[in-house]
């Protein structure tokens, strides 16, 4: 058994209930092979550790390594066209109703190879990776024919084997209404989405199963045909809901056990009640809240009281959230929507894993969890949602491996 053994690190377990943080500021912390064997203060070393030559961490902070459980990382051209636009004064809908939006995209990726999408993207995933990011969620949806989303899905796939992380995939097809099926949005899903989605499941592409469900995308019943098909297949279910208006989205899912609702800006109390009674985590965006210069916030406050589980992804898209700092998503999480730095980092640890289904191997410094950390150089936890446009990771440990 290969064995690891570091002293003279804080170590922030995240694990909930105890101290802030689950912080332990004099810590041992023992990885056997790629799983964590024990955690704890140095005096209290397991006896069949003690042999272990330590290896000293310089007083830094250990975190389990970050997880960022919601981008459309996979994708062609940019939209910065659109940027101007609305900083002239147009709205995100008034694009979308244009063409613009993620039809513009949907152009974009179509023209793109599965190469050009793996190439362009690694340059993204490369920046998450370089912040101590090791658990990616990437979503298919820009590319709205059943080839187009399984290349986008394929991509994904490679960019696994290129890169040491924890990839998972999510099925969006329901994204948008493609320019050749405006006005026939049910003829799509019937014809597009459920296909494709049993394509993607055959050729073992896919983790989960997300819709777009806002009055610019797809109806309430629309999603309910969606996840229904899911839901034969075995296949988890997430959603957008809540991001332009109040649909009821959110306890749709809530309904079908989904993984997450994300976005959520629009979301009441009934709904936040409806996702702490599921288990269904509530994913916040502040990226696209700031790129779209929107006003009313998520119900922060509501979340809390029903007990909800709040994760923080960068919903890193070509539109509405440009951003590839998961660090800076949690100052903007702590700086917008008033979460503690306390919340932020288990927004990107703890309750990330949860929104993926990964709860039980990864998210927090627990015995028998997989061995995958991010060391900073750091005094606090807190400092790594306070700073902006700066990056403290001393290095990611993988297991045995650094």
């Amino acid at each position: 058994m290969a064995k690891r053994l570091f002293t003279n690190v804080s170590v922030a377990t995240m694990e909930p209930g105890g101290s802030p943080y689950g912080l332990i500021s004099d810590a041992a912390l023992a990885i056997e092979n790629d799983t964590i064997a024990w955690v704890g203060p140095p005096n209290a070393l397991p006896d069949d550790w003690r042999s272990v030559e330590a290896e000293d961490l310089g007083g830094r902070l250990v975190t389990p390594a970050l997880i960022d459980c919601h981008t459309h990382l996979v994708f062609g051209g940019h939209r910065a066209k659109e940027f101007e636009l609305r900083l002239e004064g147009a709205t995100y809908e008034e694009i979308a109703r244009a063409g613009g939006g993620i039809i513009s995209t949907v152009k974009a990726t179509r023209t793109c190879s599965e190469d050009e999408l793996v190439q362009t993207a690694l340059r993204r995933l490369d920046t998450l990776l370089g912040e101590g990011v090791r658990t990616v969620e990437i979503k298919s949806g820009y590319g709205l024919t059943i080839a187009d989303e399984l290349k986008m899905l394929r991509a994904a796939k490679r960019l696994a084997k290129l890169r040491n992380f924890r990839l998972r995939t999510t099925y969006l097809a329901a994204h948008a209404v493609p320019p050749e099926y405006k006005g026939r949005s049910l003829d799509y899903v019937h014809e597009v989405v459920l296909p494709g989605m049993d394509a993607a499941h055959a050729e073992g592409l896919i983790d989960a199963v997300d819709v777009f469900c806002e009055n610019i995308a797809f109806s309430i019943e629309e999603t309910r045909i969606i996840f229904e098909h899911a839901r034969k297949l075995g296949i988890p279910v997430k959603i957008h809901a809540e991001q332009l208006s109040n649909l009821g989205g959110a306890k749709l899912a809530a309904s079908f056990g989904a993984l997450s609702a994300d976005h959520l800006e629009y979301l009441d109390a009934e709904g936040a009640a409806s996702l702490a009674k599921s288990g269904t985590v509530a994913v916040l965006l502040p990226g696209a809240f700031y790129t779209l210069r929107e006003t009313q916030a998520p119900p922060v406050s509501e979340l809390r009281a029903a007990g909800a589980s709040i994760a923080i992804a960068t919903d890193c898209n070509p539109g509405s959230s440009p951003l590839t700092s998961l660090l800076l998503a949690m100052n903007m999480a702590s700086t917008l929507f008033r979460l503690t730095p306390e919340e932020a980092l288990a927004g990107v640890t703890r309750n990330a894993a949860k929104a993926l289904g990964l709860g039980n191997e990864i998210g927090t410094i627990t015995p028998g969890k997989r061995a995958e950390l991010a060391v900073w150089n750091v005094e606090q936890p807190a400092e790594l949602a306070y700073r902006i446009g700066f990056n403290p990771l001393h290095q990611v440990i993988m297991g045995v491996e650094a």
